[in-house]
């Protein structure tokens, strides 16, 4: 990295924006003013600004609105923001520059200055984020010149085979493409018209998810320890799962209810998922093991969508103990048109009448709990977080009533511990970031050795994740994934109770994660919930439910 020192006129409007960011701060320099031009010098606010606003120095009384002649002493390791300085002295006032100025990271054409390739990966990243966050304000306000030059800059940073941070930004640049073009229909459904989606690449990407990361692993294994202590003594279980993908688990419970004193039950499992070679793959599986055990099995398939799911296909029979498994999945059903989500739906009230109808408590134990501030906070339409998340989705709210009228003895819910269903662009960015961060740190830190398995995670998984978050939204953005307090209060008012998981599931859950690949791994209770981290950054929650009865009050 250079450092130089040289005069600049610093003007009135970067004087405004000095004072007014407290982030990174970008230079823009006229080259043919410079011997060794580089088209841009950053260096952060605690330098020059707070020496600028110093006692005695240059912004301090009737100084501050004047132009100013200062030495800036510049370290290019240092990154980012929009700026206006120029070499030759003149006031950079004019609303075209100062429409683009914060994307002037190269000259010319776009081609990337020497020294933005010799950044470390702190630095790098550091500018990775700026620029998706800018760039990210540009594409939801329509500002496609804006945008197409932020994409352009980042594609110089980013890289899908780079480090941490470069990886990240080129999926989230890709999402942010994806959703710009989708303002030209024809043109997006042209360049997606061949991508065909394979089940195998679905399954195998799951798999190896499993495989090298202990998320899936600790949610199967308390999921399952919480149904067999549920089911102790029953002699017909029905396990229904909400998305029937990945044999290993059931695998688990079978081995696990051989074991049982009394015997193992006649157990029956009910898979959902939309391709049928994916159920006839688990059915295969999960008979031979059974037979293996001598336990009697049936497997019942249902092909569909989790949102059209008809409940009647469920074949659930007097007699049998039920219980639901929902991994990752019952987010999908939060889909709906935003445009549809008001205050005044009628929802609100038709979901407060089924709560007190289906409790059957008075009005004051229910007050006492303060489920109607929560409900009704929910609602609140200056919120940009999921304003009416509890009653948002109708297909949210008819299978958890119909879930309910099946009376479950137990239902668990596994689901991504983020706020990802935001009704603003710029928020769902900022905390996808913060999420998806953390996952792909903890996939580097585990998959480190193997970086075709990780990429094909990061493309497959990740990054399809990420591109729904980003570029849909509607009814065809599924991944709205909402915190464990959230799920709390739908569930709540839904008619559900928590069941807190025993000491020896936990205990369980524990072991799991220390003997995983890398350390950094731990999980935390909340609320009777389990909380999955990576380095105590929550990415995760299980949580067990039964339908409320009036001897919870």
């Amino acid at each position: 990295m250079t450092t130089k020192t040289t005069s600049y006129i610093v003007t009135n409007a970067a004087m405004g924006k000095f004072l007014k960011r407290g982030a990174f701060i970008l230079f823009d320099s006229f080259c043919n003013k410079v011997p060794d031009p580089k088209p841009c010098f950053a260096l952060k606010p605690n330098g020059l600004v707070d020496w600028l606003t110093k006692p005695g120095n240059f912004l301090s009384g009737s100084q501050r609105g004047t132009n100013l002649t200062v030495s800036v002493h510049i370290d290019c390791s240092q990154l980012l923001m929009a700026g206006a300085v120029q070499e030759d002295g003149s006031s950079v006032t004019s609303s075209s520059h100062e429409s683009s100025s914060w994307m002037q990271l190269s000259p010319g054409l776009g081609s990337p200055s020497p020294w933005i390739r010799e950044l470390g990966s702190e630095e790098r990243g550091l500018c990775l984020i700026r620029l998706l966050q800018e760039c990210a304000v540009h594409v939801g306000t329509g500002s496609t010149e804006n945008a197409n030059l932020g994409l352009e800059h980042i594609s110089h940073l980013a890289s899908p085979d780079g480090d941490t941070m470069q990886r990240i930004a080129a999926y989230f640049t890709q999402a942010l493409a994806d959703r710009m073009l989708k303002g030209w229909p024809g043109l997006h459904k042209a360049l997606n018209s061949t991508k065909l989606s394979s089940v195998s690449e679905e399954v195998l990407v799951q798999k190896l998810f499993f495989e090298f990361c202990p998320f899936l692993k600790v949610a199967y294994l308390i999921t399952n320890q919480a149904i067999i202590e549920a089911m102790e003594g029953e002699k017909v279980v029905h396990i229904i799962d909400l998305y029937s993908i990945e044999p290993a688990q059931w695998i688990n419970l079978l081995q696990m209810i051989s074991a049982r004193p009394e015997g193992p039950p006649h157990l029956k499992i009910t898979g959902i998922h939309e391709q049928k070679v994916v159920l006839e793959q688990m059915a295969l599986q999960l008979a031979e093991e059974a037979d293996r055990l001598d336990i009697p099995f049936q497997f019942n398939p249902i092909v569909c969508k989790l949102e059209n799911l008809d409940l009647e296909n469920l074949g659930v029979k007097n007699g049998e103990a039920l219980a639901v498994s929902s991994i990752l999945k019952l987010h999908s059903l939060l889909a709906t048109d935003d445009d549809m989500l008001r205050r005044d739906s009628p929802m609100a009230l038709k979901n407060l009448q089924k709560v007190f109808h289906n409790r059957q408590q008075p009005l004051r134990e229910f007050l006492d709990k303060d489920l109607i501030n929560l409900y009704l906070a929910s609602l609140d339409s200056t919120s940009t977080s999921s304003p009416v998340s509890l009653c948002a989705s109708p297909k949210m709210e008819s299978f958890l009533s119909s879930i309910w009228s099946l009376s479950p003895k137990l239902m668990v819910i596994t689901e991504q511990e983020a706020d990802h269903n935001g009704f603003t662009l710029m928020e769902r960015v900022k905390k996808a970031l913060n999420f998806y961060a953390a996952l792909f740190d903890c996939l580097d830190s585990t998959v480190s050795r193997a970086p075709i398995e990780r990429h094909k995670i990061e493309k497959m998984l990740f990054g399809e994740e990420i591109k729904n978050i980003i570029a849909c939204e509607g009814a065809e953005r599924k991944e709205r994934h909402e915190k464990l307090e959230k799920w709390i209060s739908r569930l709540e008012l839904a008619g559900f109770g928590r069941v807190p998981f025993s000491y020896y599931g936990r205990l369980q859950a524990g072991r799991m994660l220390q003997i995983s690949n890398c350390g950094g791994y731990n999980f935390k209770e909340e609320n009777g919930c389990l909380v999955i981290c990576w380095k105590s950054i929550p990415l995760f929650s299980v949580s067990a439910w039964r339908r409320w009865s009036n001897k919870d009050y």
